[in-house]
């Protein structure tokens, strides 16, 4: 029980405390998401060091403007801590992590040294209706990144 405890004061901080939030300019891709189920909303920007280099590209910022309940908030902000800094390949390895602990139902932990404050999000699985919540934010970047990938394959090629 101390551990799920934990968890929810992880969740909490980064519900009243978010880190990242607020569009900030200089971004290569914008995507904006809904979930349809509970209303929450997530506009998401995602700037790239240098999207020619495919996967290899640095993540430089991820900003965002949502609304919705704790866990949708809360988890915007982790990924946000989770993927900037780290090449795209990267980020989307993680977020592949993250998308098989919320499909976990609760039988997994998930592997904290990969999705470090993430974890605290294992006993969302086990509520399907709150999977998506959680994973509303994970999906905009995963959009984003591959749309600012093909902004650029557009502008090599076009």
């Amino acid at each position: 029980m101390q551990l799920e405890s934990m968890y929810r004061e992880i969740i909490l901080d980064h519900y009243r405390n978010p880190h990242h939030k607020g569009l900030r300019d200089g971004y290569r891709a914008e995507v904006h998401h809904v979930n349809p189920t509970c209303g929450d909303e997530v506009t998401l920007r995602v700037h790239l060091s240098d999207a020619s280099l495919g996967e290899a590209a640095v993540i430089e910022d991820v900003s965002y403007e949502s609304q919705g309940c704790s866990i949708s908030q809360a988890s915007a902000s982790v990924l946000t801590d989770l993927v900037i800094g780290k090449k795209v390949g990267e980020a989307l390895g993680i977020q592949e992590k993250f998308l098989e602990l919320m499909q976990s139902k609760g039988e997994s932990a998930g592997d904290e040294d990969v999705l470090e404050d993430a974890v605290a999000f294992a006993g969302v699985s086990k509520f399907p209706a709150r999977v998506k919540c959680a994973l509303l934010s994970w999906m905009a970047l995963k959009d984003a990144t591959a749309q600012a990938l093909a902004a650029e394959g557009v502008k090599n090629h076009g």
